[in-house]
């Protein structure tokens, strides 16, 4: 693995949204004329931490995390009525976010995981600010994500797939021994750095604290999908996205090539990467050439 540099912000703060507050970070200068680049987490649930190797970029351009409502810095709505939780409370989030720090005419957006859901979402409503897109690991849909998720489950070991199916059925999900069966797959197809890097194992940490974005659009698992985005899809809208769009996955990652396929399928001019070292998490496991590929994508340069 080739280390990488997490650069100090340069601005702090938190917004008024909904009922709460989304906190923002910004590494870079947002008045040096350079579009900036947005970054959106995955989960749904998790934190900005584990993307923070894309500070890197700020010596190029400013680049902005945030943790949305409900995660990390944000504001933490434990008891909130499950119904709270959708797709358009995030994709306002992101809107007023833009609006808010003055870069809705101009900003490139990269999404992971859920956040590149949420960022195929954001596009195919064509907004006039939006120039450049990343989609890194992210399901087109969740019946495609729990086709691939199945079909890797069925190659670990039978006593680990035995104990999360027993668990499953039992409904005793927020077991130890069900934890430790799941971080097999993890450690297959989500992060193939073991032990995880300091700022991945802030954002588990920080999801096993506050589950309940996470547990209430998704699951308890990545492969257990039974919250309110278990029949989500953006697959029919894609060919609306109008920016060119770069697609990322790794060679072993959970998000397999069934659930990214419609992405590099129906965007038109679409380019699909693959890093063949990579699971679901190619920007620390493959980090020079993460920063190196979406660096030249943004700066319209060939790789």
């Amino acid at each position: 693995m080739t280390s990488y540099r997490i650069l100090p912000p340069t601005r702090e703060g938190r917004i008024p949204y909904s009922a709460g507050e989304t906190w923002f970070r910004v590494t870079g200068d947002l008045d040096s004329g350079v579009t900036p680049l947005v970054v959106a987490h995955g989960g749904p649930g998790a934190t900005h931490q584990y993307l923070l190797s894309l500070t890197a970029l700020g010596d190029d351009r400013p680049v902005i995390h945030y943790d949305q409502l409900g995660c990390g810095n944000s504001t933490q709505l434990p008891d909130t009525d499950p119904s709270y939780w959708t797709v358009d409370l995030f994709l306002n989030e992101l809107d007023n976010l833009l609006t808010t720090l003055g870069i809705a005419d101009e900003y490139h957006l990269l999404g992971q995981s859920w956040g590149g859901m949420l960022a195929a979402e954001h596009a195919v409503r064509r907004p006039a600010g939006l120039k450049r897109l990343v989609i890194s690991n992210s399901p087109a849909s969740m019946p495609l994500w729990l086709e691939a998720a199945n079909s890797l489950r069925a190659e670990l070991p039978p006593e680990v797939d035995k104990t999360l199916l027993a668990h499953e059925e039992a409904g005793t999900t927020d077991s130890a021994e069900y934890a430790a069966a799941m971080k097999v797959f993890y450690d297959r197809h989500v992060c193939r750095v073991v032990p995880n890097p300091p700022e991945v194992a802030a954002a588990f940490k920080s999801m096993d604290e506050n589950p309940t974005v996470y547990h209430t659009m998704n699951g308890p698992s990545e492969f257990h999908v039974i919250g309110s985005l278990r029949e989500w899809t953006v697959v029919d809208r894609l060919p609306a996205i109008a920016v060119p769009t770069l697609v990322i996955s790794g060679a072993y990652d959970e998000a397999a090539p069934v659930a990214v396929h419609p992405y590099a399928d129906l965007i038109p001019g679409a380019r699909w990467e693959i890093f063949e070292e990579s699971s679901h998490l190619p920007n620390v496991e493959e980090p020079a050439r993460y920063l190196s590929v979406v660096e030249s994508f943004l700066s319209n340069k060939v790789v």
